[in-house]
Formats: structure tokens, sequence, C-alpha cells
């Protein structure tokens, strides 16, 4: 059924654009030598803390493999959108790279929530889609033209809950946080809640419902302290998980916190400060691992921005990576600049999936599907400066996951 979905989603852009061109005659692809990629990011609302840190890992991306000739004749041209935080922005800007940007492909966007309305634009107009972010079940089935090098929960999740059981095999009342208003939080907390049931010495004794737009959590967190939870779970996003996190300890909570992906940002540590001291944070990526593509990624990221990167910017590199060396195997093939607009999204999309990288992320691919085959997960314990102001994911376990 894979081959048939690409060969309709193929099939729709083609007509499309054969129609428009009934009109106006399609421009050359690359007339100026450089390639248009698109940048799906929330700049602004409450998803911008994590949109911002992958446009910074995006430009950190482009600036590289042009400056090493990755595209030998060409240059990548990062082309930013603003997503917003909500699905009607992700539409928008996906609308606005596909037809009036024209790029070869899109990276994004920022939500998993938003992916569930804006990819299947791409995927009708034969878009190729890199998903830095999304992390929610049912990404890459969105389409023929989707794919992510978001390590989808379910494979993040547990290992962060084995990582918690060595780090304090004492642990044996769990409860759970999650955000319900957000479409990736809901999923993280389904894989979370099913690792913990699988434990035979872990009891789940209450699931708290939250908003990413709360910002006081008392009664939830008064009813769960009189439960006397070992381990708290926490799936949400950066404002409310770090609000929630200090709530936590300001009303006394001394026991073990396990935040998702929602907290995998240094964007937590205004929030909480010396209170996020000691947190587990389950990651796909950290700053630490010794693979040589992440310490010259990390060694550009802080000549730039001054400070470790995070794992949304360590997610956007790899998507810009897996797009730079495609167009690169691509441009060894055939003359990109002879091929339509059209044509080169399709090769592109194909020549994506093939290959393996070795990224910041580690030694990644992809299946036909477009699902991410990632070798090594993480878990990072957050560590604060003493005045509170500065901190960092310290790695204290990898998990090589076999294929």
């Amino acid at each position: 059924m894979r081959w048939r979905q690409r060969w309709l989603g193929w099939s729709i852009g083609a007509i499309a654009l054969g129609l428009s061109s009934c009109t106006t005659a399609e421009p050359p692809t690359l007339s100026d030598n450089t390639i248009p990629l698109g940048a799906a990011f929330a700049q602004t609302g409450n998803a911008s803390l994590y949109g911002q840190e992958s446009a910074q890992g995006a430009q950190v991306a482009v600036a590289f493999f042009n400056a090493q000739g990755e595209l030998k004749d060409y240059t990548l041209r990062l082309v930013l959108q603003d997503t917003g935080s909500d699905e009607a922005g992700a539409v928008n800007a996906f609308q606005t790279l596909i037809n009036r940007d024209r790029v070869v492909g899109i990276i994004g966007p920022t939500l998993s929530q938003q992916a569930f309305s804006a990819d299947p634009i791409a995927e009708q107009a034969g878009v190729p889609v890199v998903a830095a972010s999304n992390t929610a079940r049912g990404i890459p089935q969105l389409g023929a033209f989707i794919s992510r090098v978001s390590a989808g929960v379910e494979v993040v999740a547990p290992t962060a809950i084995d990582a918690a059981l060595v780090i304090n095999p004492n642990i044996r009342r769990v409860a759970v946080f999650f955000a319900q208003d957000d479409a990736f939080s809901r999923s993280e907390t389904d894989i979370f809640q099913q690792a913990i049931r699988s434990k035979p010495n872990l009891e789940l004794i209450t699931v708290q419902q939250t908003q990413t737009t709360d910002t006081n959590f008392q009664a939830q967190i008064n009813a769960t302290l009189s439960l006397n939870p070992d381990l708290i779970v926490i799936s949400g996003l950066a404002a409310d998980g770090g609000n929630l996190i200090r709530q936590l300890r300001e009303l006394g909570y001394q026991g073990v916190i396990l935040g998702g992906n929602g907290v995998n940002t240094v964007n937590v540590f205004p929030v909480c400060r010396r209170l996020c001291n000691g947190v587990l944070v389950a990651q796909a990526y950290n700053p630490e691992n010794p693979a040589p593509m992440n310490l010259k990624f990390r060694d550009a990221f802080e000549a730039q921005y001054r400070q470790l990167p995070s794992q949304f910017s360590a997610q956007a590199f790899t998507a810009v990576q897996v797009f730079a060396q495609s167009l690169s195997k691509l441009s060894q093939q055939q003359e990109l600049g002879q091929l339509s607009l059209a044509e080169l999204r399709q090769a592109l999309n194909q020549q994506l999936l093939q290959d393996t990288y070795d990224t910041p992320l580690g030694e990644l691919r992809f299946t036909p599907e477009g699902e991410v085959v990632q070798r090594y997960f993480y878990v990072g314990q957050i560590e604060m400066s003493e005045d509170g102001q500065t901190g960092q994911f310290r790695l204290v376990r990898q998990v090589e996951r076999q294929p």
C-alpha cells in the first residue's frame, strides 16, 4: 500500500502543477543556484520556546553544510515561516512555503497537534516533510511524503521509566500529570502509563489532568501528595511543566520527578530555576553524546549562541542534514536545475528514505513509511547552577536500541 500512496501523492502534485502551468509558465526551479528549504516553526505563542530553539538548530545546519560545500554548485537557503502555536498558523505557514516560497521540502511544524492539520497539505502537493519535533503516534502515517527524525514516544518514554528505577530502586507509587489540551502530551502520557503498569513493582496511584495554559496547580498537587508518591511523571510543555515542577517542590514534594519531551529544553530553567535541580528527562538527544557529528554540531552551535544546544535544536539540525545530504546524492546522479519543481520534490522524497545518516542524534535511518529508526536514546538529569540562572542536562543513561 505504501507505493500506491506514494504514487498517488506524486500524481496529485503533478496534476496540480500541471494545471497551474496552463495559465503561467513555471519559472526555473533553481534559477539562482540556491535551493530553498522551508522551516515551519512556532516563533510566537506558547510553543515558541521550542520553535525558536528549532530555528536556531536549522540556521546553524544551513550555515554548516553550506560551508562544507555539501551541495557543491548550489547553496541551501532556509525560508523560515512562523506557525504560531495553533493549527491555523501551521496551515498558513505550509501554504505559504509551498505556493509562494516554492520550497523543495519542509521541516516542521513544531507541535504534533499542528502536524495533523498541516502535513496533509504538503502530502497533497507532493512536498516532502521531515518533522523535527513531532513525536505523537501516527505522524509518518499521514502520507507518503511525511517522515520524521523525532523518535516516537513509544520508544523514549519506557527508557526513561527504566532509568528512574535504576537511579532509585525503591520507587513503588507513581503519579502522572499531563496536559490534556495538547496532542503530544496526551500521546506521551499514554505510553508513560503503559510503561508504569508493565512494571510489577509499580502502582499508578493517580492521573491528574492539566492545561498548557495553567499556572496554578495547587489543587492537583495537594490531592497527589496526600497519596505519598515516590515518582511523579509530567507530560506537558515548558511553561506549564516548569511551573508544575516548581510548585511541586514548593509544596514539599521531595521524591523523583521525571519529565517528558516537553520539559527537555533549556527554556524550562528560567521557570523552575533551582527547583529544576535533579529532575530526570527522557531524551532522544543529549549534548554529551560523543558521536563525531554531534561534536561538530555542538561546537558550531556554541560558537554562535554561547550555550549548549537542546534536543529541539539538534533535531532541527538533523532534519536539515537529511535534506542536505539527500540533495547532494541527487546532484551526483543528475543536474538538479534541469528538474521541474515537482520532479525535484518527488526525487528528493525518494532519496531521503534510502540512506543511513550519522547525525547529532547518533545513527539513524527511515522505514519505508518514513518512521525514524534511531540507534541510541538517553536520560538526562537537570543540574542547575548555585544561583539558579543556568543549567545543563547531565547524561545519566544511554540506551542502545536493537534494530
